[in-house]
């Protein structure tokens, strides 16, 4: 028996099989079962066409055998089996599909598909195995054939002996060596978590003698071992199933099994797509954070599965960012996939199908925002920092697909509420949306800043995420109304009673620019207040940098030198002006003590660092004495 040559450019591509395009050795199981089923589903897609072939499903299967004794692997079939010219055909020429070319002249109208392609998958087996031995008989044939080769020096076909038609694909697994461990794909309880992993839902018996302990008949505390042939695939996915038959508790069953999370999702989403793509999906909205969710360790996606098969664990091209906390599954027949199929080829129906995706969390996040307002609060708690982040990270690009769902706490409804409910609110006459900054609602309850806006009877948003002031920046208006801090330079207030009359600024003006030059370097301006009523004073920013952007800027890992123009207000009714006026007209160096008292006092009230902390409270020590 003469053996034969793979082709020069079979060789390469063989070479490339072994060592390079599969990143995990397990995947060959994935294929090798792959392409079984596609075996099987050539005989359903015969009896379509030929009255004369009945396909009871019951008579078709995939069966594992290990034997540690002989470190061999089976995976036996049911399916079509192969002819001897196919044998070559198929396995002789690398990358020559045999289902592929089946599929181009079979296509079903049923809504089955033909996931494997013989030829490439199948030398996956050559990571594992020293020896592929293929015994097969074909469908209608009466002589089996036996397909042999140690990889890369050729292979032999001969005839075989085999009573049923399928096909039998065996393995020489094999030695270990001190780098790699073989003897785990000899393993029950691994060859298990393989198939549960990527070939679950083949739509056919995956079978496995299985080893389990029992009582010895007629004993009490002796036991056994004995082997039972059991199905270890679901072989029906639940996403296939319609929605009217599954419960919540098949939803959260499938959420645990797939260790999606340890908590109890809020929310799931069926989808069963067919119009430009088809595909189906489940997804699911967690209640809390993973550990480490935050942090760079951890990898968005969903999980990709071909008609059934798993191609990716997180196929992180189906979630915007901002999304990255939602888990699940997509199942699409519509995928290209790369040689291996092990990654994807960035096609025209991922995107729709991520385009899709991204309208479904939102629409249920809507939802869940109008008729679960418990629900959404418990996720937003969790989540909302993401979603705020999606806005800035993306230049405002998102904001559209993301403002209705932000929520912020507010000074007239103590909780949180959304912009829509915000605006709703607003008396007529008032022309911006208010916010202010700060690390804690108690903190920016006491900022001197709000007592005008308050007073007027706005509401406040108050923003106490270090992200939520560039993600407001970002959205620059809602509704037609745009965002004004609070302690921004002009506020939109026409407050008569409060506003400094031209005489007194006229008089005041050469108190404030000597109080300039006192902090130069140090505040743009300082000026009487029209925002102050009980407080003496109080910075506020000029310009799109805010001061409250500025702590935050500075105190990233890498802090950027960055300052915003502060200006120092003054409370012109209030008795500390008196002393300053006082101090101006004889004691230049008790004007320089106070306002350097009222600038660090300032700039406490705002939560920034004291420049020089021990002149500072020299300076107190000053005024007590």
């Amino acid at each position: 028996m003469a053996k034969k040559e793979f082709k020069a450019e079979s060789k390469r591509l063989l070479e490339m099989m072994i060592n390079s395009i599969y990143t995990q050795r397990e995947i060959f199981l994935r294929e090798l079962i792959s392409n079984s089923s596609d075996a099987i589903d050539k005989i359903y897609y015969k009896a379509l066409a030929d009255d004369s072939l009945v396909f009871n499903k019951e008579d078709y299967f995939i069966k594992l055998s290990a034997d540690k004794d002989s470190r061999t692997l089976t995976i036996s079939d049911t399916g079509i089996g192969m002819t001897q010219e196919e044998l070559e055909n198929n396995l002789g020429i690398i990358a020559n599909s045999g289902s592929f070319a089946f599929k181009k002249d079979n296509e079903a109208k049923d809504g089955h598909n033909i996931i494997g392609q013989f030829g490439v998958g199948f030398y996956s087996a050559f990571m594992v195995a020293d020896q592929v031995t293929v015994i097969s008989k074909a469908l209608g044939s009466e002589q089996a054939f036996k397909w042999e080769s140690q990889g890369t020096d050729g292979y032999t076909i001969e005839p075989a002996e085999k009573d049923a038609v399928g096909t039998d694909i065996i393995l020489q697994i094999k030695p270990n060596t001190e780098e790699d461990n073989y003897d785990e794909f000899l393993e029950e309880y691994r060859l298990k978590s393989i198939i549960k992993k990527y070939s679950d839902f083949i739509r056919f018996p995956i079978k496995m003698d299985i080893s389990r302990s029992q009582l010895k008949e007629g004993s009490e505390n002796e036991y056994e071992s004995v082997v039972e042939e059991q199905t270890v695939n679901s072989m029906v996915p639940i996403w296939r199933k319609n929605k009217n038959e599954l419960t919540e508790e098949d939803y959260n069953n499938f959420y645990n099994e797939k260790r999606y999370g340890f908590d109890k999702p809020l929310k799931h989403i069926h989808i069963s797509a067919d119009g430009a793509v088809v595909y189906n999906a489940i997804l699911f909205i967690p209640e809390s954070t993973p550990f480490d969710y935050y942090t760079k360790e951890y990898e968005k996606g969903l999980e990709l599965y071909s008609n059934g098969v798993l191609i990716m664990n997180k196929c992180g091209d189906l979630l915007p960012d901002y999304f990255s906390f939602v888990k699940g599954m997509v199942d699409s027949e519509d995928l290209s996939l790369n040689i291996s199929r092990e990654l994807l080829q960035h096609d025209r129906q991922l995107t729709l199908i991520a385009k899709n995706i991204k309208s479904k969390i939102k629409s249920q996040l809507l939802s869940m925002l109008k008729d679960e307002r418990e629900k959404y609060e418990t996720f937003y708690k969790s989540f909302g920092r993401q979603l705020k982040f999606g806005v800035y990270n993306d230049y405002g690009m998102e904001k559209d697909t993301l403002q209705d769902l932000l929520m912020f706490y507010s000074s007239k409804e103590k909780k949180q509420v959304t912009l829509a409910e915000y605006v709703e609110r607003m008396p007529e006459e008032q022309k911006f949306i208010y916010y202010a900054s700060g690390d804690s609602i108690e903190r920016i309850e006491k900022l001197p800043q709000t007592e005008l806006v308050l007073d007027k009877g706005y509401e406040i948003l108050y923003l106490t995420d270090d992200i939520d002031e560039f993600a407001i920046k970002m959205i620059m208006s809602y509704k037609e109304k745009e965002f004004k801090s609070v302690s921004s330079g002009d506020l939109g207030i026409d407050d008569a009673d409060n506003k400094p009359s031209e005489e007194e600024e006229n008089e005041n003006k050469g108190l404030f620019e000597e109080m300039q030059g006192i902090l130069s370097g140090k505040v743009k301006a300082v000026k009487a207040s029209k925002r102050l009523k009980s407080h003496p004073v109080c910075l506020s920013a000029e310009g799109e940098l805010s001061i409250e952007m500025e702590k935050v800027l500075k105190a990233m890992p890498n802090g950027q030198e960055v300052q915003a123009d502060k200006v120092l207000e003054i409370n012109i009714n209030h008795d500390v002006f008196k002393s300053l006026k006082a101090a101006a007209e004889g004691d230049k160096e008790k004007l320089s003590l106070y306002t350097n008292l009222l600038y660090n006092q300032a700039l406490l009230i705002e939560g920034l660092q004291v420049g020089d902390p021990v002149q500072f409270t020299n300076d107190i020590c000053k005024i007590m004495v």
